[in-house]
């Protein structure tokens, strides 16, 4: 069986099934196989009932007792019981599972194995699976996969279905065998078995460093190719450094700029009049100022006679986008068009026909700005917010739509340079590592779980003041709970401890519609509370939110953190950030106090990078940089390096080779083709 062929050449897969894993993206069989688990399940001796504590993930022994339900509570059926050993009882409580009454019998001993949450004053155990004394005692001492999820397909179905395909898969190794050896590397064959099916911690960690070896050096060979592809590009977009609209809508604004933001646009307008074709990254941490930087170089392009674009990585934010800068550019006679896939077709032909005759100065708009159909007259300058978001040939698309444009890049992520060198190695770099002097410093607190409650009535009295706030749930244990129900259901705790507020729920498994819908209506404040997955971490800006709070606060890295508690202090009201402690462990406590004391994005990356040390190997990836599926630019930031030296080491004719390999080639089309991220 080959790599390439279809998902229906397993074992066991049928039509029916395919179409399941369809939903995953799942096609071939190189797709099944590069499904990696997003944890892995352990099984440790049972626990005293006693010694169980509120956000364990446990297993208990005991008997069956007291059991009730199916009950319908709020469209939710409850099934529940209890567990007795020696050391006292504990509630077991299942939501939407009625059949697992049948399961249930008086009097039985069983283990049940599940995360402990607070029901009033009492621990109970959601969610948790039942296994006979037997069964468990085989599980003991292994690590099983625990596989993202889709209606139809169960975890126990992938599992079966991966190692039909191991077994049956011819391998072809791409990485030079001198690259294998020089950095420890496993081949793909081992790779792709210890990740699914790992022995122990140690041959897991080999495994997955090996993977994110692989990820970053495809991605720098694709850096390698886009510079060897391009000859330096003269300049043919003449501005001059000095622009007297510049320095007008500066003295407009009720702001100084900062020395950082000041350097940035000197940056800028100094490549533009130079020789060669800017292509530069502007790297501003949350809420350092990076728009109006933006807006200073797009006016700067449009009063020298050419016409501007800035492509945004969804409509939310090209929307905000568009208001902010028609705001501030319509004094001077620019013209901004907005320009995404929900305007309407005939809309959409009057700003291509405005575009193309130069009527229109800036577009502003999603992926729809790179279109067949869209032309300019003369196009200067080329914007891309969150360039991680966006591909390669994305990037390319639009700059093709011009006489070879100015490339400018802007990015929320405060990467440390050691990293941002490999990761933009295409790119000059510009750091903004200021905050405006009209921001109040967000107030900071990191409590243990004991604390949940005041923290809950704190957020209530801001919503009370009249301001908004997050809540990022908990992160989903190794079990087969949906980010859908591991959402809902603690909005439906926050509902019963505060009464009364308007709470919308968001996911990563919504489609980007849903989204969008549920960020606009959170932004004109017809939602008080939103309570999400870290799928916010980039976001709206919506001023008025004032609080948020990080639940398992200890199980992401510091610099995710940092984005995630950058969606408030965003207006001119004090703004509090709220990290929920889950694990009283003196390492999780030096972590987090970094954040407790620093609002410095870049100095938190630099404290990221030296403490993070091999990363959580058994949650989800802790960094949102880039679409690598394991490499984390943090955790793996020794892979990070030698994936870029190792690719950079490569010979003319090595690299032309590594090229036409099927397997790269594959990977070069899955992430820069446009439609794709990369």
């Amino acid at each position: 069986m080959l790599l390439s062929d279809d998902i229906k050449s397993i074992k066991g897969i049928g039509d029916k099934t395919a179409e399941c894993f369809e939903k995953l993206k799942c096609k071939t069989v190189s797709d099944l196989l590069h499904l990696y688990p997003r944890g892995y399940e352990t099984f440790e001796m049972p626990k005293p009932i006693e010694k169980v504590y509120e956000g364990d993930l446990v297993s208990v022994y005991g008997a069956i007792s007291n059991i009730k339900g199916p009950v319908n509570m709020r469209k939710v059926s409850l099934v529940s019981c209890d567990i007795k050993d020696p050391s006292g009882k504990i509630e077991l409580v299942w939501f939407n599972q009625p059949y697992i009454k049948n399961n249930l019998h008086l009097g039985t001993y069983v283990i049940a194995r599940g995360k402990v949450t607070r029901k009033g004053r009492n621990l109970v155990i959601t969610q948790p699976k039942l296994y006979k004394p037997e069964q468990y005692d085989l599980l003991k001492r292994t690590m099983l996969p625990v596989y993202s999820l889709t209606k139809g397909l169960t975890n126990d179905r992938i599992s079966k279905a991966m190692k039909e395909a191991l077994k049956a898969t011819g391998y072809k190794e791409y990485l030079p065998t001198a690259i294998i050896n020089r950095y420890n590397i496993l081949s793909e064959k081992e790779v792709l078995k210890t990740v699914h099916f790992p022995e122990n911690k140690e041959e897991l960690a080999a495994a997955r460093n090996s993977i994110a070896f692989r990820e970053f050096f495809i991605f720098a060979l694709m850096l390698r190719s886009i510079g060897e592809d391009k000859a330096v590009v003269k300049n043919s977009h003449f501005v001059p450094r000095i622009v007297p609209e510049c320095e007008e809508l500066k003295k407009s604004l009720p702001y100084d700029l900062t020395g950082a933001q000041e350097r940035a646009v000197s940056d800028i307008l100094y490549d533009m009049s130079g020789p060669n074709r800017m292509s530069r990254l502007i790297q501003g941490d949350v809420g350092s100022g990076k728009t109006i930087v933006s807006v200073l170089a797009l006016l700067a392009v449009v009063k020298s006679g050419h016409q501007g674009a800035l492509m945004a990585p969804t409509e939310v934010l090209a929307n905000q986008h568009y208001k902010t800068f028609t705001s501030l550019l319509e004094p001077f006679g620019v013209k901004v068009e907005l320009l995404v896939g929900a305007t309407k077709l005939k809309e959409k032909k009057e700003i291509y026909s405005r575009l193309e005759s130069g009527e229109t100065d800036i577009v502003i708009g999603t992926h729809a700005i790179i279109q067949q159909k869209v032309n300019f007259k003369n196009l200067g300058l080329v914007i891309t917010d969150e360039q991680h978001r966006f591909g390669v040939k994305q990037r390319e698309a639009i700059t093709e739509k011009g006489n070879d444009p100015h490339i400018l890049v802007m990015s929320a992520t405060p990467i440390p340079r050691s990293l941002a060198l490999i990761l933009y190695g295409d790119l000059d770099i510009s750091v903004i590592d200021e905050v405006p002097k009209n921001r109040l410093p967000i107030k900071n607190c990191v409590v243990g779980k004991e604390r949940r409650k005041s923290s809950y009535e704190f957020i209530r009295k801001e919503i009370a003041k009249g301001h908004q706030g997050y809540v990022i749930c908990p992160m989903i244990e190794m079990t087969d709970v949906s980010e859908l129900e591991n959402v809902s259901e603690y909005a439906e705790i926050l509902r019963e401890a505060i009464p009364g507020i308007r709470i919308e729920t968001m996911h990563g498994k919504l489609k980007e519609a849903e989204k969008e819908e549920i960020m606009t209506r959170f932004k004109n404040h017809e939602t008080d509370l939103l309570v999400s997955t870290t799928v916010i971490e980039v976001g709206i800006d919506v001023p008025n939110a004032t609080v948020i709070m990080i639940e398992n606060a200890e199980r992401f890295g510091l610099a995710q953190l940092h984005q995630l508690r950058g969606r408030v202090g965003r207006g001119k009201d004090q703004s509090y950030c709220i990290f929920i402690n889950g694990n009283e462990s003196e390492e999780s406590k030096e972590r987090l106090e970094v954040l407790n004391t620093s609002n410095d994005g870049f100095y938190i990356a630099e404290k990221d990078l030296e403490l993070r040390g091999p990363g959580d190997f058994f949650g989800v990836k802790q960094s949102g940089d880039f679409d690598f599926k394991i490499g984390d630019i943090y955790s793996n930031s020794n892979a990070l390096k030698e994936a870029g030296e190792a690719a950079n080491l490569l010979t003319g004719e090595e690299f032309r080779k590594l090229l036409k390999n099927e397997t790269i080639a594959s990977y070069f089309a899955a992430r820069i083709n446009p439609g794709e991220t990369i």
